[in-house]
């Protein structure tokens, strides 16, 4: 931190303030044991005025969505999958939890799969969100059984959430950042 410029120490200080707490409460580690930010959150020092807005869009998402936590989780999980990315898997598995998805189905979303634990929408998001991220398109069928339970709202709550784990795990993968040991 000593080392960090005056826009990176105050996004230092936002972060320590929100991401520290929030990352205790749902039970992942976002520091090392010497306090040094782990996951995400040292590349977002890398340009603070981005990651300030990118913050305004993840904050509102989750001020604005129509989801439900569990369904949240059940897209962040989908994305992660896709990407492989660790930490993501590994924070939002803890996200996911306690959201109340229960420890198989959050292992078999965390491996691309579509867990029987799940609730039908549940199911159609995952899969919607998986066939999304990997192929850039989703098949008709699957397009109307989604906009029937979710809605023209619903569907751009998850391809926003969607979007937005998209460039998280883009981040992680790119500076190969892996979950803690």
């Amino acid at each position: 931190p000593a080392d960090l410029d005056t826009t990176q120490r105050e996004l230092f200080d936002k972060m320590m303030a929100t991401v520290l707490p929030w990352a205790d409460e749902t039970g992942f580690d976002s520091t090392d044991n010497t306090g040094r930010f782990i996951g995400p959150f040292n590349p977002a020092l890398l340009n603070p005025a981005m990651t300030s807005a990118s913050a305004v869009l993840l904050l509102s998402e989750r001020e604005h969505t129509s989801l439900s936590p569990r369904l949240r989780e059940v897209v962040i999980l989908a994305v992660g999958a896709v990407w492989q990315s660790e930490y993501e898997l590994y924070a939002h598995t803890a996200a996911a939890r306690k959201a109340g998805i229960p420890d198989d189905a959050v292992r078999a979303l965390a491996q691309g799969g579509i867990p029987d634990e799940l609730g039908p929408e549940e199911k159609i998001a995952a899969e919607l969100t998986r066939q999304l991220s990997s192929t850039h398109r989703v098949d008709e069928t699957l397009y109307m059984q989604a906009e029937k339970h979710f809605g023209t709202k619903g569907l751009t709550d998850i391809a926003i959430l969607a979007g937005i784990y998209h460039a998280v795990c883009a981040t992680l993968n790119l500076f190969e950042i892996p979950a803690p040991r």
